[in-house]
């Protein structure tokens, strides 16, 4: 069967500012639905996965996603007449009756949240599909696929922690013979994922988009000093794994609820004043980040590892945004509760699409569980378009053609190893969050003077927000802190740089010793592999600092012309796209 997934919520933020149009801008990420994306499954395999963000480069977009869904298909080589099934990662339609308590809840029911809503978005884009193969998948079930059926093991535990799915924070599901069984649940009116996004906001950074710029600025603070405000903040109960967080309980009106803001200005009179985006961050803001890093961490180990022993089950798979917080990941690696702990790479609500997929897949007894490869599953770009990528740039590169993949890694490895800024295009592009390899800027990590060049010219971001490494599996344990082999392909747990090595990895090394690491291996990402070997041979170090290749605010590249638009206006001094070295005159 070809089956589509598809993740976001079409309308979300334009229905607010209907009725609130007078809210500071970035008060309407405070919504629900966002990270659209599609996902194509055939016969039981991923074929395609990619977010809209990347064809229509507005970041962390939620619209319906006719450009994801097009590539998809195009990439499959198949037309829309063809699809069995399209399934979408959210269901509300067992909640109309809830919404149908005040007006404005009824209104965004109906127009933006029903079944009959994304069924109207359905038929706009793909009128070629009966209305009986649109199917509808709980939202946290779909993250629950999406991490078990690529897990690759038959039975474990799933924990799905996100900010909302339709009326949860958090599900712990039993994972047996394909099937999910849900444990425990616990009510949006408690997520740990708003609260950290809240505090996000309180920060002065963006709600829904920015939690990982707090979790990189953590380290920098003292968790001890508001720890008293944290823990009455977030109290774990001992029955369940679960907790409570009674500043999200303080709504007592309609907008208050939409809008959080009785639990904002709780914040305000009782941890710390509202830091403005672009204000000085102080010391307060760094302790702020830490409790509230701590606290995540406290209660993820607290709820896993509850249901870790009274399941007894050893292996755990995480999916939903809050399975991207890498530190929270290595508390829970290093805390022994699991044998293995997996996240899939595209947590976060991206993710869905594929997970609403593989569930479909699963119910028609055809999904096959297998663990993701490095997840190239976005398109590639052939010669064409790199011709034609060249062609309308051509008065402000210096082009030269090299003969093959093996002349491109010695180039530019030379690069490298010389100091210079990169950017590496290689291949499909990745699905999920992270560059791994296809869509990369790179970097000598042995320079300390790097990480802030790279932060002030090329992402022209916060000086305090660290680069991850990209390591050679055969090598990884001679730099971190791990067993030989181990693998980490998807950059998704922060490890602890070897002491002896952090002098010589100052650009990937953070302030507190941990690295967000990415190991390659040449089964199923070779040509990253093999320019990894390439900077060995000049180094005696298969690492190279890995970012993804945007500039700040901006998706990641996806065509070969925004790829070369991106070099130019950034402080990238070469390009390798595909076999083709580009230099700017």
């Amino acid at each position: 069967m070809n089956i589509l997934g598809i993740s976001g919520i079409d309308g979300t933020i334009a229905f607010k500012r209907r009725h609130w149009p007078e809210l500071e801008e970035r008060e309407y990420r405070i919504s629900q639905g966002h990270d659209s994306a599609a996902a194509l499954v055939i016969d039981g395999e991923v074929v395609a996965a990619l977010a809209e963000e990347r064809i229509s480069r507005r970041k962390h977009t939620g619209d319906f996603p006719t450009g994801a869904i097009g590539a998809c298909l195009a990439q499959a080589g198949i037309g829309p007449e063809q699809l069995d099934e399209v399934a979408h990662g959210f269901d509300y339609g067992p909640y109309g009756a809830i919404y149908s308590l005040d007006p404005i809840s009824s209104e965004l029911h109906r127009d933006v949240l029903s079944r009959e809503a994304f069924a109207r978005h359905v038929r706009n884009a793909l009128p070629e599909l009966p209305p009986e193969r649109i199917h509808h998948v709980d939202h946290h079930l779909a993250h629950a696929a999406s991490a078990y059926l690529t897990s690759g093991w038959d039975e474990c535990l799933v924990v799905v922690v996100d900010g909302m799915g339709e009326a949860h924070g958090a599900t712990v599901y039993r994972a047996r013979n394909g099937q999910l069984e849900p444990l425990h649940r616990i009510a949006a009116a408690d997520s740990i994922g708003i609260f950290y996004s809240l505090v996000t906001f309180h920060l002065g950074f963006d709600f829904n988009a920015d939690e990982y710029q707090v979790m990189g600025l953590a380290p920098y603070g003292e968790p001890g000093r508001l720890s008293q405000f944290f823990e009455h903040a977030v109290t774990l109960r001992e029955g369940d794994g679960g907790w409570q967080i009674p500043l999200l309980h303080l709504a007592r009106s309609r907008d208050e609820r939409e809008n959080h803001t009785a639990s904002r200005r709780f914040l305000s009179e009782h941890l710390i004043p509202p830091r403005a985006p672009g204000e000085d961050i102080t010391s307060d803001h760094e302790d702020v980040a830490a409790a509230l890093q701590a606290t995540l961490d406290r209660a993820m180990l607290h709820l896993c590892g509850h249901w870790g022993r009274r399941t007894q089950l050893r292996h755990v798979a995480l999916a939903g945004g809050v399975a991207l917080n890498t530190t929270a990941n290595a508390r829970l690696i290093g805390a022994g509760i699991f044998d293995e702990v997996y996240v899939q790479p595209a947590a976060a609500d991206d993710g869905t699409s594929l997970g609403a997929a593989l569930q479909r897949s699963a119910a028609h007894g055809e999904a096959k569980n297998r663990r993701s490869p490095t997840p190239f599953y976005g398109p590639a770009h052939g010669e064409d378009d790199v011709d034609a990528g060249l062609a309308r740039f051509a008065k402000e590169l210096e082009i030269t053609q090299l003969e093959s993949l093996e002349q491109t890694c010695e180039t530019t490895a030379d690069l490298i190893v010389g100091g210079h800024v990169v950017a590496w295009y290689r291949g499909r592009m990745e699905f999920g969050p992270r560059a791994l390899g296809h869509r990369s800027i790179l970097a000598d990590p042995s320079r300390p003077e790097m990480r802030g060049h790279i932060n002030a010219m090329v992402k022209m971001r916060e000086a305090f927000r660290p680069f991850a490494p990209a390591v050679s599996i055969e090598n990884v344990h001679r730099f971190f802190e791990v067993a030989p082999g181990t693998a980490l392909p998807y950059m998704n747990a922060n490890v602890s740089v070897r002491p002896e090595q952090r002098t010589l990895l100052p650009a990937v090394t953070h302030v507190d010793g941990s690295a967000r690491v990415q190991t390659v291996s040449s089964t199923d990402n070779g040509d990253f592999h093999a320019l990894l070997r390439a900077i060995g041979r000049r180094t005696g170090r298969e690492v190279v600092l890995n970012t993804s290749f945007n500039a700040s605010g901006e998706p990641i590249v996806n065509t070969p012309a925004e790829a070369i638009e991106t070099f130019l206006g950034t402080g990238i001094e070469a390009l390798l796209l595909e076999n083709t070295l580009v230099r700017k005159r």
